[in-house]
């Protein structure tokens, strides 16, 4: 399970808690310009844009949790079990392989709106990466400075919302989401008042009871609303510090600690590890589960025009 978030202070930045009871072995990796793919029946493409985020590397293949592009444009895909559906190839279609969708639009998209465009000629197929990595069920969302999206492949076809909130969970789709989040219009950030008696008979016997009612637990749909909450209601200051710091207290709000949510022999999920990049500046920020210190690679300071994948380890 997962939370992403798209954060505005004075510049842009987008991240999101990677849920789960295990790593891969990932690390944060910069495919430089012009960098190979290759797809299944002999087709290939090559990406226009660098891009640097969190990947699993196969056989010399970045497999991206998360990742921006030079340009500012950010994407991220996260666990959409029991409702996403890829497609077989189809005649006429751009056939792209779900493992491949973030760097095939990353990596000639400067923005959501032209990323919106390919989207509407995309079939988004169920071919897997290999024998061994099999295609794994995702939805994504998408940023730049000015949009945020969400695309949810599923039985009855390709879905794209435009995301007002720039928040993104799990299941269920988002238009739940969306819908569900209105139970939670009396809820605030401001002193709890008494509209018990309408005659101020009753006052807050503690700070914070404008917040009652805001779901604690940790199911997808309850982060959702708890991350929205958090973040929407977000003050800081402008600066690359406190911007940052902020943006990981917000995805704080609904990280898991090891022991809360059991999944059965000896196996529990946690936020491996927790992400926030400036898209302006192309700093990818992150931290993980045991090392709270905040670990920073800046994707300009490195070859973008080289041929090989540059690779960090996690620290």
């Amino acid at each position: 399970m997962c939370t992403a978030v798209s954060y505005h202070t004075k510049d842009h930045y987008f991240g999101r808690n990677l849920d789960f009871e295990c790593s891969y072995g990932e690390s944060v990796t910069i495919t430089p310009r012009r960098f190979l793919f290759s797809l299944p029946e002999g087709a290939e493409f090559r990406t226009k844009y660098a891009m640097i985020g969190m990947a699993h590397v196969a056989e010399g293949t970045p497999l991206y949790y998360d990742v921006v592009n030079e340009k500012g444009l950010a994407m991220a895909g996260l666990l959409f079990a029991g409702n996403a559906v890829y497609q077989k190839r189809q005649e006429g279609k751009d056939n792209i392989p779900s493992w491949a969708l973030l760097p095939w639009i990353l990596g000639q998209c400067e923005t959501v709106a032209e990323a919106r465009e390919l989207l509407e000629r995309i079939a988004v197929t169920d071919e897997p990466f290999s024998e061994a990595l099999q295609p794994s069920p995702m939805h994504w969302m998408l940023a730049d400075a000015a949009q945020c999206l969400v695309i949810e492949q599923m039985a009855d076809g390709l879905h794209l919302y435009d995301n007002p909130i720039g928040v993104l969970a799990n299941n269920p789709p988002f238009p739940f989401h969306r819908e569900n989040i209105r139970q939670y219009l009396n809820v605030t950030a401001d002193p709890a008042q008494d509209r018990f008696s309408g005659q101020e008979l009753l006052s807050p016997f503690s700070r914070g009871m404008g917040g009652f009612g805001l779901p604690g637990d940790l199911s997808s749909a309850s982060r959702f609303v708890r991350a929205a909450f958090v973040k929407l209601n977000s003050r800081s200051a402008e600066g690359e510090k406190e911007s940052v710091s902020q943006f990981f207290h917000i995805l704080g709000a609904v990280e898991q600690q090891r022991g809360c949510c059991y999944l059965g022999e000896g196996k529990y999920e946690i936020t491996i590890y927790s992400s926030c990049c400036n898209l302006e500046k192309g700093i990818y920020y992150y931290k993980t589960y045991d090392n709270h210190s905040i670990t920073a690679v800046e994707l300009h300071k490195e070859n973008l025009d080289g041929e090989e994948l540059i690779c960090y380890p996690l620290a």
